[in-house]
């Protein structure tokens, strides 16, 4: 399990791979402003509650107050099982709606989980097998919301270095007290509802160096199908 999460997350906004080097800082370490190498920093902007008290939260929790009803749900049938996250449109309607038109055109079929960091993240939605590369939409802007953490369970997007850079590629939050290095930073918009298990043993599996790449699983994890419930 690395222990860098600072240096994890330089490797998690990158959308075309990354080779891990040196040390750096502790988890309170926030992204830097290239794509290599660990930053320093603070990079919190939240707290560590998870639940229904602020909306949308972790894995478990429900909508709060100002989460409003229910949002889409989608189902995530990969070839280590299914999950189902419910998205957040009042509080990351940008967000949301950008990833259901993925969802819709069935983009991310035959797309493969290919950066798995446990306790930190899972990152999928931009290469098939064999590590190649998609052809996502257009960039959209970084859209975040107080109201939904990075608890665990939670769903985000990634993105380059540049705030605005986020297209198809998406991460889950794998660790147990969250991952909030990222908040404020990455436009987290939902949360999972069944298939904890199945998130767990994806954030298991053994991983390796590919080329650029870290942390890709020598076993394929595919994404079967994404549809909405």
């Amino acid at each position: 399990m690395r222990s860098n999460q600072a240096l994890a997350l330089s490797c998690v906004v990158l959308l075309s791979g990354c080779t891990s080097s040196g040390s750096g800082g502790g988890a309170g370490g926030g992204a830097g402003a290239t794509s290599g190498g660990a930053s320093s920093g603070g990079a919190s902007s939240g707290g560590t509650s998870s639940g229904g008290t602020a909306g949308i939260g972790g894995a478990g929790g429900s909508a709060g107050a100002s989460g409003g009803s229910a949002g889409p749900q989608v189902e995530i049938d990969t070839s280590m099982g299914k999950m189902v996250i419910e998205l957040d449109p009042v509080n990351m309607p940008a967000t949301t709606a950008n990833f259901l038109s993925y969802v819709d055109a069935g983009y991310y079929t035959g797309t493969i989980f290919h950066r798995v960091i446990p306790d930190f993240v899972i990152q999928g939605g931009g290469f098939t097998t064999g590590l190649t590369p998609t052809t996502p939409n257009a960039p959209i802007a970084l859209e975040t919301s107080p109201q939904i953490q990075h608890d665990y369970g939670v769903i985000s997007m990634a993105r380059t270095s540049a705030p605005n850079s986020a297209t198809s590629q998406f991460f889950l939050v794998n660790a147990k007290a969250g991952s909030h290095s990222l908040d404020g930073q990455y436009a987290a918009f939902g949360r999972m509802l069944e298939g904890q298990t199945v998130l767990d043993a994806i954030s298991g599996v053994a991983t390796q160096t590919q080329g650029t790449f870290d942390d890709v699983p020598v076993t394929e994890v595919v994404v079967n199908s994404m549809k909405r419930k």
